[in-house]
């Protein structure tokens, strides 16, 4: 399996941008994985949002599952995650695309297209926080599905 992590702009704090590529390192020992930064839009009206969402759903690669992080998404357990995981590696999947839209969020083509819609938290996190949290959670699943001691 192949995971295309996909974000609007580059992770402009520097301590984060240092965690996002230290869990990729860490998850890489699992599984392929790239992060796709698109082209950001600065406007915040509704056709800046559409312009910056087209970026992102022709950065998903073709057939593959996408999953949206989304406020109004599922919320999984670390152990959910890590079945979710499982069950996309039992299922064959080659292709996975996460994407984190932008500060503005995604138009409603893009939450169309998700087949699943994650929820990180209730809490509020920054788009760049939410990037270092989604890839930790998936270096987690991959921890707890090979019974590695990191996520105790």
């Amino acid at each position: 399996m192949r995971i295309h992590l996909i974000w609007p702009g580059k992770t402009k704090d520097e301590h984060l941008r240092a965690l996002v590529a230290e869990y990729l390192k860490r998850l890489t020992r699992f599984v392929r994985c790239e992060v796709v930064e698109t082209r950001e839009t600065a406007g915040t009206d509704p056709a800046s949002v559409a312009k910056e969402s087209r970026r992102i759903l022709e950065s998903i690669p073709a057939g593959s599952v996408f999953v949206l992080l989304d406020v109004k998404g599922r919320e999984w357990s670390s152990p959910e995650l890590a079945n979710e995981v499982r069950r996309w590696e039992n299922d064959s999947v080659k292709e996975l695309a996460i994407v984190i839209g932008g500060p503005e969020g995604v138009s409603p083509e893009v939450t169309a297209r998700a087949q699943k819609r994650w929820r990180l938290s209730r809490l509020t996190l920054t788009h760049e926080m939410a990037r270092v949290v989604a890839v930790e959670q998936l270096y987690r699943a991959y921890a707890i599905n090979r019974g590695l001691p990191y996520q105790k």
